[in-house]
């Protein structure tokens, strides 16, 4: 089948390009319905990644968080008209010795390969997790990043055997709010602290024990636990106030993505017996188990109804330009897309 791709082939330039291929047995289509623009993305959008990157990777369709319709299947697990979430990981090897999500080989949808800026997705079908009915499909358009925070606690866990004591939170953007809100569904019982810049974005963390700006941390602040949700700039910071307020033996999970390296106090991560474990992105696994909870959760789907800041129609071109540059203007909550092109 003949199918049009929007890539991103200069700075803040989308151009149509017609590609022709087939669907193979256990490979279904998808109509992608509506997309959600990541920080990533923008990076890309505004060419504010290295030069020799950007040549490496263009020209190339961005977008890897995403909903869609199946409109033809070829596996027994989905038929024509189910709602799907997309996996943007992709990967070739049946036995690999690590996650889909760090294997070096595997590739990403907007970043190794082309993203859901697509007339039609064709992929096998581990690429896609079915959606409940009670899913919103402007919330389904970013279930990709719930799964990051998914993946992250899962990590988290796996050191410290449900011993979560007091989780801190650093961040107060979109990352740190799915994290917090995702933490506190699957470990009701466990107290976690959110820790931001900003009162008006920590205000909307009200299911969570205590928020703190953190220029106000009391100084006698104890945490057993904690999670960094910054990224950016901001790493730094969070980073170092962490290790001065996390108990000896303290676990410290880095989500927060940098450009730039960060310098840590590694000689407090010694005296207190600190762990550092990295997260990025997800597996098909964190996908099935984010639709499970959300299915089963009104509450959760509530409070990310929350993160829906605006939902732009896109029938043009210059219609998904215009999109990216209202994203900018937004500090909090998630731009969909209505794919319509």
């Amino acid at each position: 089948m003949l199918r049009q791709v929007y890539r991103l082939v200069s700075e803040q330039k989308f151009e149509s390009a017609i590609v022709s291929d087939t669907a193979m047995r256990d490979q279904i289509i998808v109509r992608p319905n509506y997309l959600s623009i990541c920080h990533a993305d923008q990076r890309y959008f505004n060419f504010e990644r290295e030069s020799k990157i950007m040549d490496q990777k263009l020209p190339m369709a961005l977008i890897h968080e995403g909903m869609g319709t199946v409109v033809l299947s070829k596996s027994k697990k989905f038929n024509v008209g189910d709602r799907v979430a997309i996996v943007p990981t992709i990967t070739t090897k049946k036995d690999s010795a690590y996650g889909d999500n760090y294997d070096l080989d595997s590739k990403f949808m907007s970043s190794s390969t082309d993203g859901l800026m697509q007339e039609y997705v064709i992929a096998a079908d581990k690429q896609f997790v079915k959606l409940t009915d009670n899913i919103p499909s402007e919330i389904a358009a970013f279930i990709e990043m719930m799964t990051v925070s998914c993946q992250t606690i899962s990590r988290l866990n796996e050191v410290i055997k449900n011993k979560f004591g007091v989780v801190g939170i650093w961040g107060d953007g979109n990352v740190s709010y799915m994290t917090a809100a995702i933490l506190k569904v699957i470990y009701p019982q466990i107290k976690v602290y959110v820790f931001g810049h900003h009162q008006s974005k920590l205000d909307y963390y009200s299911f969570v024990d205590k928020t703190y700006l953190t220029s106000e941390i009391p100084e006698d602040m104890k945490i057993d636990n904690a999670i960094e949700a910054t990224g950016g700039n901001g790493s730094e910071y969070a980073i170092r106030q962490i290790i001065d307020y996390i108990n000896p033996e303290g676990t410290i999970a880095l989500l927060g993505v940098s450009e730039n390296e960060v310098p840590i106090n590694t000689r407090m991560v010694l005296q207190k017996g600190l762990k550092l474990i990295g997260s990025s992105r997800s597996s098909h696994k964190d996908f099935t188990d984010i639709v499970d909870l959300l299915s089963k959760n009104e509450n959760l789907i509530d409070r990310m109804k929350i993160l829906v800041n605006q939902i732009i129609d896109v029938d043009s071109v210059d219609a998904a330009v215009d999109a990216f540059i209202k994203d900018q203007t937004s500090s909090f909550g998630k731009t969909v897309m209505k794919w319509n092109l």
